[in-house]
């Protein structure tokens, strides 16, 4: 960008930006107008330089007026994409919408005295992280395709609560043949799962110690100022 481009730029069209924006581009999301106007800034600097290099003679006026309808229409300097949930464009659309964590999940009348927040819900859901259950899913998909036929029946007997009688009457074989197969069963389990799988099953994910710990800092904080 040449010395006349920057000065345009710093001296025409932010002032343009800074009066325009505010009043006629909607926030998306965490968005403020600040934010808007630095990245409209960065869109008309672009909007200059492509000029530049074709030769081509535009006004200010026309550099800010095509750098706010691009704002509000939903483009950034960052990028126009229409399926990025996280897109402006696409939440204009109403193709997606954000959610604040501190957004209030549940009034005073549904849940009592006490409010809750998202962050709240979430963080003491008793519910199994679903990322936890996809990966041991596939670890025993996996360890499941390792184990032979009558290992396979023995999984199964142990799953129904089957005693070793009829397991042994199933398989057609001995007590002890039965017992041995199920003691074996378990050492590759934890060869193959690993000695903490137990402590991994019952470890909360950290997504959700994550909130936990900024909620106790938010809690802090809110003391410290009381």
């Amino acid at each position: 960008m040449s010395p006349k481009s920057c000065w345009l730029l710093q001296e025409e069209i932010i002032p343009r930006l800074m009066s325009a924006i505010p009043q006629v581009v909607n926030c998306v999301g965490a968005e403020d107008s600040h934010e808007l106007v630095q990245d409209g800034t960065a869109m008309a600097a672009k909007m200059l330089t492509n000029v530049e290099r074709s030769k081509k003679r535009v006004t200010p006026g026309n550099i800010a007026f095509y750098t706010i309808q691009h704002l509000k229409s939903g483009r950034r300097s960052t990028g126009s994409s229409i399926s990025d949930v996280y897109g402006s464009q696409t939440q204009l659309n109403g193709r997606a919408k954000l959610t604040s964590l501190e957004e209030v999940a549940g009034n005073a009348e549904e849940s009592g005295e006490e409010i809750f927040l998202l962050h709240d819900v979430l963080s003491n859901a008793d519910a199994e992280d679903p990322s936890m259950t996809a990966a041991r899913k596939l670890d025993w998909q996996m360890f499941w395709s390792r184990l032979s036929k009558r290992e396979k029946a023995m999984v199964q007997f142990v799953a129904e609560g089957r005693p070793l009688r009829k397991a042994a009457r199933a398989l057609r074989c001995s007590r002890l043949v039965v017992k041995n197969t199920k003691r074996d069963l378990a050492l590759k389990l934890l060869d193959f799962m690993g000695s903490d799988i137990l402590a991994q099953v019952q470890r909360s994910p950290w997504w959700k110690k994550d909130l936990q710990a900024i909620q106790e800092k938010m809690a802090c904080r809110e003391e410290r100022r009381r």
